[in-house]
Parts: structure tokens; sequence; C-alpha cells
């Protein structure tokens, strides 16, 4: 009786000790009882019927991911090559959806290639209907397309998508060479272009420069061309001052005018002499053509009184009388 009370005994703590279940944290277990769902149990120590129930799986409701790496082909028949990483996680833990997750699929590879699929179709869909050149642009509604149609599979599974991102969309090395080319030659021709109006702004602004540089300069001597003719004006009225003042003081004196005419002739002849600087000026230097000359600035001396109106014969003046130290 004593072997047999202890076989019992030890066959009592084994089956008491398999009625106690422990779940780790991040992980929810499925319980079946003759190979049929009977519950779910959460993380931490559970009670299961020994020897009835078992835990036919312990499934990950952590977030998971997957890479992948496919080809697709646009509309303008371009091969294009996507790497991508899918983010995704169990829905919930209630006993539905881990009842779905756990039985949906007969195993976990399954499951992963009929994901891999379902995003390769809904790629492939998506770029069949556009052409290479837009593909780059339009990368944020790639993956809006393909998160929409895959949701609605992932909720029958009992998985959602949490995030997907296409990491790279590659070409085919011909198709990236010729989009190399037209960049290039795109960013020569705004060079060019960038160059072109530099160089219209550029002489635009000397051209404008140098017109407002030639109406300052005409401004300028115009101004100039004013006050030199004031200058002169004014230098005339004050010789006109000086000669009818000293032709004033000569009659006032009983002398004859034309003295001062003749001393007129004698300082120009002087001052031709002294500044002429080796030009050679003809004058009629004898009695004869002193004579006439001093008719003729008499004649003018006479039209500038107004008697320049009337016709009249000028009676021709005797020569003055030459001073002693001329």
């Amino acid at each position: 009786m004593g072997p047999i009370i202890g076989i019992l005994f030890f066959a009592g703590f084994v089956v008491l000790w398999s009625s106690f279940v422990t779940i780790q944290q991040g992980y929810v277990g499925v319980v079946t009882m003759f190979s049929k769902f009977q519950r779910v149990m959460y993380p931490g120590l559970n009670l299961k019927v020994p020897l009835l129930e078992r835990i036919e799986r312990r499934v990950s409701v952590q977030n998971r991911s997957a890479e992948l790496e496919f080809q697709a082909i646009t509309l303008d028949q371009a091969s294009v090559g996507f790497k991508a990483m899918l983010l995704y996680a169990v829905l919930n833990q209630e006993e539905e959806t881990i009842k779905n997750v756990a039985f949906k699929f007969q195993s976990e590879s399954d499951f992963m290639r009929a994901l891999v699929r379902t995003v390769e179709g809904a790629v492939r869909s998506f770029v069949a209907t556009k052409r290479q050149s837009e593909i780059l642009s339009l990368r944020r509604e790639l993956v809006d397309e393909v998160k929409y149609q895959l949701d609605a599979s992932l909720e029958t599974w009992g998985y959602h998508l949490i995030d997907l991102q296409m990491n790279d969309i590659v070409f085919d090395q011909v198709i990236m060479d010729s989009m190399a080319r037209v960049v290039a030659s795109a960013n020569l021709r705004s060079a060019a272009e960038n160059e072109g109006q530099a160089l219209l702004i550029t002489k635009t602004k000397a051209a404008e420069a140098e017109g407002r540089a030639i109406q300052i300069s005409a401004e300028a001597q115009r101004e100039a061309s004013r006050l030199q003719g004031q200058g002169v004006a004014q230098f005339r009225e004050e010789m006109a001052k000086g000669v009818r003042q000293s032709i004033s003081e000569m009659t006032e004196a009983g002398l004859d005018p034309s003295f001062l005419l003749f001393f007129m002739w004698t300082e120009a002849i002087k001052h031709f002499a002294e500044q002429g600087k080796g030009n050679v000026i003809f004058l009629d230097g004898s009695t004869d053509g002193m004579e006439q000359q001093m008719k003729r600035m008499m004649a003018l001396d006479m039209m500038g009184k107004g008697d320049f109106g009337r016709t009249q014969a000028v009676p021709p003046a005797p020569p003055p009388r030459r001073p002693p130290n001329v």
C-alpha cells in the first residue's frame, strides 16, 4: 500500500502542477479542449483543466515588421523596383480576434506569404496605371492606396496595418541614366537662362548708367554754357560802360574820342604779338591801312549810337598824331 500511495501522491502533484500555466507579457495563450477552441489566456499565472485543456498556441500581440522587395511595371512599360517596410500587429486581444489570428492560417509562414503577396498586388495595380515620370512624385498616394486595400484583408485575419514605408524606388539603370541626363540638361538650360537674364540686367543697368551720365554731362555743359554766356554778356556790358565813360571823360577834356580807338587798336596789336604763340597774323601796319581801320571803327561807333538807319558820308578823319614815345 505504501508504494501505491506514493505513486498516487506523485500523480496528484503532477496533475496539480500542470493546472498552473504562465503566459509571458506581450503574448496571449489560445486554449483548446479536444482540439476545439475553448478560451484565451492572458499574461500572468492562469489555471487550466488538467489533461483536458491544452495551450494550442501562444500569439504575440506586439508590433511586428517585415521587409518586402519586389518589382512592378508602369503604364509605359518601365520596370520599377520597390523596397518596403511593413509594420503590423494583432488588431486587439478579444477572443474572436485571437481566434482568427490562431486559426485563419495553417502556419506563420503562410500568413507572411499572403501578406507579402497582398502588398505586392496592391502596389502593382497602382503602378500599372501610372507613368514612370509620375512614380516618384506619387509616393504618398501609393502608400495610401496600399493601406486602403490592405486594411480590409488584414482585419479579417485579425491584424491591422500600423505603417507602410516605401524606402527605395529604383528604376532600371538605362532609365536612371536617361533621367539623369534630362535633369542635367534642364539644369544647364536653367543656368543658361539665369546667365542670360543676369547679362541682360547688367547691360541694361550699364546702359541706364551711361544714359544718366550723358544726361548729367549735358546738363552740366548746358549750365556751363549758360554761365559762360552770362559772363560774356557781363564782360561786354562792363566793357561798353568803360568805353562810354572813357569817351565821356575825353569829350569833357576836349580830346578827340578817336584817340580811344587808336589806343584800342595798338593794344590789340600788342596783345596779338604777346599771345600769338608762333601763329602768323597779317595786319596792315601802314598809315593808309590804319586810316581805313579808324574809319571802320568810327562807323561802327556811329552805328552803335543809332545813326546806322541814315545814309550819309563818313568824312575822312585826319590821322592822329603819333605820340612821341610810340
